[in-house]
């Protein structure tokens, strides 16, 4: 499984953005890992990274292979894990904290199909926006989107390019107009998601070519601690929402919602996979978690 393990080297050291941290990862030696992806980019005949003294970065070409490889290696290592471990790998409970939104709207569903795949799989899901504190609370592993500000903490990516989406249903539009920039929502009613005592009231945006972003002060009549109800106020017509992407797509593909200054780049949110320890994840986590590392990968292919 030898180009397997380089691929995996290859796709570990893009995410960490060290080569070092991916060989630790996979207890490799630095020599060994840096000879995988000589091999690999000796297979492909292109460099997939930018070396120099102190930093490591993807080129051109590696981007767009990282794009492809993602979701290609999770289907190998799941196919590979299931012709090892059979279907008795697939037995046992799930303990899983999600956020509300994320939960109900995308995981649910693909839960209930892994579950029919795998009948010997039971879940218990909590959800919630608050975070689910992985040491002390009975959970396996937690999706929590941001990179983890615990260090300690054990996190397996499963989209690192995702990122938020502006957005409003026609009926608000149709009644308030269309902004036409981010500077436009100074006339509007935004719809806010509180964290704790927290109000997520400034919205980041970038525009082509310019490296700073730009930070809007937003205001609106709505606020709630729970992005589920932040959603729910976006379709019927309440409000401008900034949410992540994944929790709107559905609505987004449906026409129920409708993205907005498409052309400026807006906040990153990458999707992790977080647990104390290595030893969570057990080869049942990983199954589940390249199950919908594939679907994620899905979805963002398909963002307009």
């Amino acid at each position: 499984m030898k180009s397997l393990q380089d691929l995996d080297i290859f796709v570990r050291t893009a995410d960490s953005g060290s080569l070092s941290a991916a060989a630790r990862a996979l207890d490799l030696t630095p020599a060994a890992a840096s000879a995988a992806l000589k091999r690999l980019e000796a297979e492909l005949g292109v460099a997939l990274f930018v070396r120099s003294t102190r930093s490591l970065r993807l080129t051109q070409e590696g981007e767009l292979f990282l794009e492809q490889c993602r979701p290609a290696l999770a289907s190998l290592w799941q196919a590979r894990d299931q012709l090892a471990g059979g279907q008795a790998a697939w037995r046992g409970t799930l303990q899983l904290a999600a956020p509300s939104d994320l939960g109900r709207n995308v995981l649910m569903p693909w839960l209930d199909a892994f579950q029919q795949q795998h009948p010997g799989v039971d879940l218990r899901l909590h959800l919630s926006d608050r975070a689910a504190n992985v040491y002390s609370d009975p959970v396996d592993a937690a999706f929590r989107y941001g990179r983890p500000q615990d260090s300690s903490l054990v996190a397996l990516p499963l989209s690192l390019t995702h990122r938020r989406v502006l957005c409003a249903a026609p009926s608000y539009l149709q009644a308030r107009g269309t902004p036409r920039t981010p500077h436009d929502l100074d006339a509007h009613d935004c719809l806010c998601f509180m964290l704790g005592e927290e109000v997520h009231d400034r919205w980041s945006f970038w525009q082509q070519g310019q490296p700073a972003a730009v930070q809007v002060r937003v205001r609106g009549r709505n606020i709630a601690n729970d992005g589920d109800a932040v959603r729910r106020w976006a379709v019927a017509g309440r409000g401008i929402a900034y949410k992540s992407y994944f929790d709107v797509a559905e609505d987004l593909a449906m026409g129920r919602l409708q993205a907005l200054c498409t052309e400026w780049t807006t906040e990153q949110v990458p999707l992790f996979l977080v647990a104390p320890t290595r030893r969570q994840f057990t080869p049942l986590v990983r199954a589940l978690k390249d199950f919908v590392a594939i679907r994620l990968a899905r979805l963002e292919q398909a963002r307009p």
